[in-house]
């Protein structure tokens, strides 16, 4: 029979209408403005902290949500941001420095569509607002890694040819060699050449010592910089997705700087811990024949260097480094059998060759891990830019107790917070060189607000246009072309809010605004065939039987083309016009699926099966 479906299509239909209500359902709760507690490096949140924060806020009288303990973090919801505002001044004085205190917008989801995964959309920074970081990577510490990574690249490559050196030191923009045999330089010389080709080494006699002078070309040094600020971009967004940032912008801007936008993040202290992290690890071996004394007093041995636990003890270890953290591919923080914090190391194939082959000699002694990070100190510069200082402490000192592989662990950390960080920024990967903040601008929820607000009354001026002249123009058939348009809206904010990573920006209303009109144009085709096909002498039945089949062919080649320009927009595009693209394309799928097979169910129960003399057409 014309005009019917079977029952599975019906209750398909009925179904993706279902789950696309539960799913855009969430955002009809909005969102509650919440102070997020974190600890800081060294400390861990418990409950009496929790405690603590409700006895401030009790003390200042102020009415609060809920308060909750969980992963670490500390979640406190407010009914206003008047409220909130207030409360991350007295939390924070009575905490200290030892807590981060954050500001921050959570979700007001109930826990039945929390549980089948159901959640608000993601917006981006225009609309709910956020932090804007522009960074600027330390090019002089990323030549200083390369130089020095050189100098341990030359000491194994002479070793290994049996050429013996008296010293490989860096000067400013070199590394010097120093030989007492003039012939064993020129060997080296031409060994170093060979191996090196991307080097300018020149020899040289000083105060009767042979020397090889090596610097690095200007297109090395572009290279390193370049590479500096690709893998640091990469290593951020990795952070990034830590936070749990929803479709955050981290892109390059010049040749030095990096541009971040955090939507969502309303204090900037969680942000700039993690994403400023410049921290990684380096495993040396404990020097067992030196005298702690004598080191404590500056006499430290040729080949070691002098170090402190975090207690303040002192170790000497020896300089050549076992493996960086440049190796790490994985990190995971955990507890050991004792319960106590530790961190699970997994490394490359390369670094867990180089751990195997070092560590196959070594079963009985000593190894330590030493934690390294930078630190910017001191007033900015007339360049505006502050310096940094590196901080190195041990943070562990292990027996070797069997041959070590891509897998170990490292225990010694204070608690389970600080177990948690360093797993995390070392999973995401050590920055190539450190960065500073030289721009930082916060975007309040309010500005973010007003946004929505103009986009709504967009969105609903246009909508209602729509609205009015399908019902005016196409009578009944325009009432189920209506009914079909709220169909397509609440699918498309189902679909949006279901992607992980998918984020609505103002360029993302207008997608949608642009999407019911598509959607409009689809059912304007349909009605005016199904009216050119009452004219052509058929019965209403067949009119719209034939209305629907033959204006199928011409919706989806102008969808189709329109969706091959969204796709390319999303693909080379970035920020806000990658989310205008992302919600043309949903809103191309979502509008076909309404405008065709939702229309046509509508139609089929109303009119479908019946005899019909005319059409409210």
């Amino acid at each position: 029979m014309l005009n019917r479906f079977p029952l599975w299509k019906n209750l398909m239909v009925a179904l993706v209408v279902i789950i696309g209500f539960l799913y855009s359902a969430p955002n009809l709760y909005g969102e509650d403005p919440a102070l997020q507690v974190t600890a800081a490096r060294g400390v861990e949140v418990q409950v009496d902290t929790l405690d603590k924060i409700k006895s401030v806020l009790e003390q200042h009288q102020l009415p609060v949500k809920s308060a909750v303990l969980e992963k670490g973090q500390i979640l406190v919801r407010f009914n206003n941001t008047e409220d909130q505002l207030k409360s991350k001044e007295w939390v924070s004085q009575a905490l200290g420095e030892q807590f981060i205190v954050a500001l921050n917008l959570a979700p007001a989801t109930p826990d039945w569509l929390t549980a089948i995964g159901a959640g608000p959309l993601k917006l981006g920074l225009d609309l709910r607002g956020g932090v804007h970081f522009l960074m600027e990577v330390d090019m002089v510490e990323a030549i200083a890694k390369s130089q020095d990574q050189l100098v341990q690249d030359f000491r194994t490559e002479l070793r290994e040819q049996n050429l013996r050196y008296s010293g490989v030191r860096r000067e400013s923009d070199s590394v010097v060699i120093s030989f007492r045999d003039s012939d064993v330089q020129q060997k080296a010389l031409a060994e170093l050449r060979n191996k090196h080709r991307d080097l300018e080494l020149t020899d040289r006699e000083v105060n009767g010592q042979y020397q090889l002078v090596a610097k690095l070309t200007e297109q090395r040094i572009k290279e390193i910089k370049n590479y500096a600020l690709e893998q640091n971009i990469t290593i951020i967004r990795n952070r990034v997705n830590e936070l749990g940032v929803a479709e955050p912008l981290v892109q390059r801007q010049g040749s030095e700087r990096i541009v971040i936008e955090l939507p969502g993040i309303q204090d900037t202290a969680r942000a700039k811990e993690i994403l400023g992290a410049t921290a990684t690890l380096e495993f040396r071996m404990v020097d067992d024949t030196a005298d702690l004394q004598s080191a404590a007093a500056g006499r430290v041995p040729a080949n070691a260097q002098l170090y402190t636990t975090r207690e303040g003890r002192p170790v000497v270890l020896q300089k050549r480094v076992i493996l960086t953290g440049n190796h790490i591919v994985d990190a995971k923080s955990g507890s050991d059998e004792y319960g106590r914090p530790q961190v699970s190391i997994s490394l490359d194939s390369q670094g867990g060759n180089k751990m195997s082959t070092f560590t196959k000699d070594a079963v009985g002694k000593s190894m330590a891990t030493v934690f390294i990070e930078f630190k910017p100190e001191g007033e900015p510069g007339p360049d505006g830019k502050r310096k940094f200082r590196k901080h190195e402490e041990v943070v562990n000192v292990a027996t070797i107790q069997s041959r070590l592989g891509n897998n170990f662990r490292i225990t010694g950390i204070d608690n389970v917070q600080e177990a948690h960080n360093l797993a995390l920024v070392l999973r995401a990967g050590a920055l190539i060189a450190p960065i500073q903040i030289v721009e930082e601008r916060t975007i309040g929820p309010s500005m973010g607000q007003q946004n929505i607000d103009s986009g709504l009354r967009a969105m609903a001026l246009g909508m209602g246009v729509l609205v009015l002249f399908m019902a005016l123009y196409y009578r009944k058939f325009g009432l189920v072309a209506n009914l079909a348009l709220c169909f397509n809206v609440v699918l498309l904010v189902g679909i949006m809010s279901m992607i992980p990573g998918a984020t609505m920006t103002l360029p993302g209303i207008a997608g949608i605004v642009l999407t019911l009109g598509m959607a409009v144009d689809a059912n304007v085709l349909i009605y005016e065939r199904i009216r050119e096909e009452l004219r052509n002498g058929r019965s209403p039945q067949q009119a719209i039987h034939l209305g629907y089949e033959r204006a199928f062919g011409t919706i989806a080649d102008s969808n189709i083309t329109t969706l091959i320009t969204a796709f390319i927009l999303f693909s080379v595009g970035s920020g806000p016009v990658k989310g205008f693209a992302l919600v043309l394309m949903i809103g191309i799928a979502s509008s076909m699926f309404t405008a065709i097979t939702g229309s046509r169910a509508i139609v089929n129960l109303l009119w479908g099966g019946k005899r019909l003399n005319d059409l409210s057409i």
